[in-house]
């Protein structure tokens, strides 16, 4: 019904995934958006709100703010309030806006690490001091190591930033181990802000995502939860995301470090938004079925290449590899060499690690993880 299979020409239309390698043969699988098409749904939403015309001032749709509401309640069994809700023209600016909100010149930001690289950005544009602990890892696969956290946390710490489900190990944090994190942070009177972007991408049947906020009345008075439909719906150029923050002194705080700075949402984005929302479902089950595919196809070949290793990707379209036992020297730019272009692990604070988006036709995937592996191989027989 839907296609995920038939590769799309992004070249000429400024794509920044695309464009970086203009005029090389690299397959560009490093920043996370996707080769696919948005669902038909929201481009003939597109298509209407183009044809009329008129593109003046705009707030947002009556229908938006209750289809957000329902698809939370659906999918969470989170009951959020419609005043809980700010808009936003991109999650990026939400965490740059939540620093400003949080606290004091000087004060300081916590994140465990590896993270996607504007967490890491984010403090430093506030005048706040950022603090990293490093992600725990036990049995194969990622997890907050507490006590690591615990430890870091001065009298001048006031906000910690969480990525959940977590960009770039595509861990699911369960209930319990959220709950754990919410219990530190109100130990030491810290506010929680979680992106949770990728809520919508789960992949493993047998995980669900928890909103943070969701957990309890308390742990959702300290809490920020920004989410946008742009990484499941395939919509991060026309720039709408969300915040939702229940406790009434931390909106007004959030809402004053916007003031000024922070430009409305635009008309597409909300048309988009919209459409999205209230009726993506089915295409959403079909993308994440692809993706499932594609994570398994992934792995799989990781696996046989030599020096490299991965955890398995429980969520996101997002694959966190380990080059460290294959010794390169420069990873990114080994396998631009090969033909593919991978995020840099160093801008995440991860060294050693690349990032390899497959959010992609298949036979897109195939061709670069074909050229993954004979670089790999003639690497190993050079040694």
């Amino acid at each position: 019904m839907f296609d995920f299979d038939t590769p799309i020409d992004r070249r000429g239309s400024a794509s920044v995934k695309w464009d970086k390698y203009r005029g090389r043969d690299v397959i560009p699988l490093w920043v996370a958006d996707m080769d696919f098409r948005s669902p038909p749904v929201v481009l003939e939403a597109l298509r209407r709100r183009v044809e009329h015309g008129v593109f003046g001032y705009t707030h947002a749709p009556e229908e938006l703010t209750p289809a957000i509401l329902a698809r939370l309640q659906a999918d969470y069994r989170w009951q959020v309030e419609p005043e809980w809700l700010v808009w936003l023209p991109g999650l990026v600016t939400g965490l740059n806006v939540a620093c400003r909100a949080v606290g004091e010149d000087g004060d300081q930001v916590l994140t465990p690490v590896p993270v996607y690289p504007p967490f890491l950005s984010a403090p430093r544009h506030s005048r706040r001091d950022l603090l990293t602990v490093p992600l725990g890892r036990r049995d194969g696969r990622w997890e907050l190591d507490l006590e690591r956290l615990e430890a870091a946390v001065t009298p001048r710490t006031r906000l910690l930033l969480l990525c959940s489900p977590h960009n770039p190990v595509g861990r699911v944090f369960g209930r319990e181990e959220l709950a754990a994190l919410a219990d530190l942070c109100a130990r030491h009177d810290l506010v929680i802000c979680s992106d949770e972007i990728h809520a919508d991408l789960v992949l493993d049947p047998d995980k669900a995502h928890v909103p943070t906020a969701a957990l309890e009345p308390e742990v959702a008075r300290r809490t920020i939860t920004l989410m946008a439909p742009s990484k499941t719906f395939n919509t991060p150029g026309l720039g709408f995301s969300f915040a939702v923050v229940p406790d009434g002194a931390l909106r007004g705080r959030f809402r004053a470090a916007m003031a000024g700075i922070v430009p409305q949402v635009n008309a597409l984005g909300y048309t988009a938004a919209l459409a999205a929302y209230r009726d993506g479902g089915p295409w959403q089950a079909a993308l994440l079925a692809a993706l499932r595919a594609n994570r398994d196809s992934v792995e799989q070949a990781v696996a046989a290449m030599p020096g490299l290793a991965m955890d398995h990707v429980e969520a996101t379209y997002l694959a966190w590899i380990d080059t460290r036992p294959a010794g390169l020297e420069d990873p990114v730019q080994f396998f631009e060499q090969a033909g593919v272009g991978l995020s840099d692990g160093r801008d995440f604070a991860g060294p050693g690690f690349v990032r390899l988006n497959f959010g992609c036709p298949q036979a897109t995937l195939r061709e670069a993880l074909g050229r993954m592996g004979q670089a790999l191989e003639f690497h190993g027989n050079k040694v």
